[in-house]
């Protein structure tokens, strides 16, 4: 390298007034970012005058305005989200599982208190808590993100099957996947699932609704009523009403075929039919909740990639402050 470069860049410098030594030296031992540069010119050029310095602040002003005023964007964007686990907790079989209501409504909470981490920090510009905001709203989102993918990867099995004569979608527990599975296998758990969803009035309403065989047949019944509320169709049972049916003479040797009975209060909460249907009512309602999510998800990444620019400019221009008063070390 030619030993005289650096001082032609300085003589350069010098001559036009742009930079001072000290600028160009953090320039050219590279502690100084190189994208800035047009702010640095800015600075020396208008070092003396009042108008632009004022400017100056009040661009560092913007910056933590703007930094706030997204945080409190992100702060809405959680009430979607909390809102996703309230609504799951309302429903009756997710309020007897107990399985995905409460991580939704804790990473809700979670990104709110993140979200006003920030916004304070903007506002009265306390540099830490934008950091601990950056970092923490970061582990948010890559946690939100393995929760929308979660969710999609459980509740992709699981289809009904149309019965002959039938309107409404009879179920299976071995085309769902092994995760809901396991979470209503255990004799433990399903005693306690069991007893929630008997004490609901998902089955007595049928009763009310329909009174004749082919209405019921032709009716839209939730997954849940279908599985637990009836026997299933392949049993051969004959309609008296919903909740009661009169068994056939050689009744089949599929286990749920023997596990219903007229018991108000067992019917088929025993059958397997009665654990896919809840896992298929789970299914459709999770989906929904990871909509929800998913859109959350892609609104919180847009603010979180916004709210780093405005970072970036705002320690930027408090870098060229302290470079004009000549406080940086």
């Amino acid at each position: 390298m030619d030993p005289t470069q650096g001082t032609k860049k300085c003589e350069w410098l010098d001559d036009k007034n742009l930079l001072s030594f000290r600028y160009f030296f953090f320039v050219y031992t590279k502690k100084f970012p190189f994208h800035v540069l047009h702010y640095l010119y800015y600075i020396s050029n208008n070092n003396k005058n009042p108008h632009n310095n004022s400017l100056i602040h009040q661009d560092m002003a913007l910056s933590s305005n703007v930094i706030g005023a997204i945080n409190f964007v992100a702060m809405l964007l959680s009430i979607p989200i909390i809102g996703a686990g309230i609504w799951l907790s309302t429903e009756p079989d997710n309020a007897c599982v107990k399985i995905l209501q409460w991580p939704v409504i804790i990473l809700g909470i979670l990104i709110l208190v993140v979200a006003l981490a920030g916004f304070i920090g903007g506002f009265w510009r306390i540099p830490w808590l934008l950091i601990f905001y950056l970092v923490a709203m970061l582990i948010m989102i890559i946690l939100l993100a393995c929760l929308v993918v979660f969710i999609y990867m459980v509740t992709v099995k699981g289809s009904g099957h149309l019965e002959p004569s039938r309107n409404y979608l009879e179920y299976h527990l071995d085309d769902f996947s092994g995760f809901l599975r396991r979470r209503v296998r255990s004799p433990y758990k399903w005693d306690r699932i069991r007893n929630c969803l008997s004490s609901t009035q998902m089955c007595p309403e049928l009763n009310q609704s329909y009174r004749m065989a082919q209405d019921f047949f032709n009716a839209h019944i939730t997954p849940l009523q279908s599985g637990c509320c009836k026997p299933p169709t392949l049993c051969g049972y004959t309609f008296v009403n919903p909740t009661y049916w009169i068994s056939p003479i050689n009744n089949a040797a599929d286990m749920d075929c023997l596990n219903w009975s007229n018991d108000q209060m067992q019917l088929c909460y025993n059958c397997d039919s009665c654990k896919a249907g809840l896992l298929a009512n789970l299914k459709k309602e999770w989906r929904r909740a990871d909509i929800i999510l998913l859109i959350t998800l892609v609104a919180l990444i847009w603010v979180y990639l916004i709210g780093c620019c405005a970072f970036r400019n705002a320690k930027t221009e408090d870098l060229f402050r302290k470079y004009k008063q000549g406080t940086y070390t």
